[in-house]
């Protein structure tokens, strides 16, 4: 099956900023594709070029067959990451003037209905809340009922009730065979919505598969977290690998300074590691056991691929300066 979705090898600098650094990927159609990374990663960068509104500097990019820049609009959705529709008009009427740049657009009130806001449709935009501004954002991409969806970073800011009213969206849009491509820092959501993930770093794709593939390959062990004082060295007769987790990298927060993890540990042997705890009188206050998941693919591919961004103009608020805060100021190289 041909991609819907195409992008080889793009480069992208701004300045002596690099945002791409020959990133592809392919997404078939009816498939739902999740782009995560860290920030300045270069997704937000790699979904303009994709949906034509920057210029590679080299690469090649297709979508629908078409080079981004000239497929036909009425078959794209896009949602930008940053979006500021006009503050006083209400939500249907929003919805009502994104329809009308469109020959043949949905029903406003479907798709207010669809994103979870019937109930607020005369409401004010400046007046909903956060979450809901958001889901108006996300209404706006559909009203089109476009082919391919290009989402970035769709559910930030939107509650959890509202978040799967808009998960829940997706799949079914996806079922109906709508493309998706989405960017989020939420693995719970790529996790549940993604048929495959790929994860960007320094500019390009370092890893790509379906969610249960990348735990397998990236994800590391299972683990047995135990709140204890007891040093490594008191577990040395223990038959599994046993650590200080890493300050403020251990599973689920755990501190360096009061636990230990035990590798390998299957839920059937969870027992033999509570009798050597008990027959050696080594305190403990609690005790977690974890599967690995997609946060610890992110994790351990992502730091593996940091570097200090520090100094450079930070325009999103992360106290670091990356490519695609240039991206969404407009900066050109």
């Amino acid at each position: 099956m041909s991609a819907v979705v195409d992008a080889t090898d793009l480069e992208k600098s701004y300045g002596e900023t690099t945002a791409l650094s020959g990133a592809s990927l392919s997404v078939s159609a009816g498939e739902v594709f999740a782009l995560i990374g860290p920030n300045g990663a270069g997704k937000t960068t790699l979904v303009r070029a994709l949906t034509g509104t920057t210029e590679p500097d080299s690469g090649a990019a297709r979508v629908l067959g078409e080079s981004p820049a000239a497929i036909d609009r009425d078959r794209l959705g896009v949602l930008p990451q940053d979006f500021s529709p006009p503050d006083r008009l209400s939500a249907r009427e929003l919805l009502d003037y994104y329809a009308g740049l469109y020959d043949d657009p949905r029903d406003p009130d479907d798709v207010l209905a669809d994103v979870g806001l019937t109930d607020a449709g005369d409401t004010w935009y400046e007046d909903l809340s956060g979450g809901q501004q958001r889901r108006v954002c996300v209404g706006a991409t559909l009203v089109n009922d476009p082919d391919v969806l290009f989402l970035d970073e769709p559910t930030t800011g939107i509650d959890p009730a509202g978040r799967r009213t808009v998960w829940r969206l997706i799949e079914d849009l996806a079922d109906a065979g709508t493309t998706v491509l989405l960017t989020t820092h939420d693995m719970a959501e790529a996790e549940r919505l993604a048929d495959r993930v790929g994860l960007l770093a320094d500019g390009a794709v370092v890893a790509r598969g379906t969610p249960a593939e990348l735990v397998a390959e990236h994800g590391g062990s299972s683990r047995l977290t135990i709140t204890t004082t007891a040093t490594p060295e008191a577990f040395a007769d223990l038959a599994y690998p046993v650590e200080r987790p890493a300050r403020g990298r251990g599973p689920r927060g755990a501190r360096a300074d009061g636990a230990l993890v035990v590798r390998d540990v299957g839920p059937a042997e969870i027992g033999t590691v509570v009798d050597y705890l008990e027959e050696r009188g080594l305190e403990y206050s609690g005790l977690t056991w974890a599967e690995p998941d997609l946060e610890d693919v992110y994790l351990a591919l992502a730091d593996a691929t940091e570097r200090d961004r520090t100094g450079r103009a930070d325009r999103n608020g992360d106290g670091e300066a990356d490519a695609d805060d240039l991206a969404r100021a407009g900066e050109t190289a």
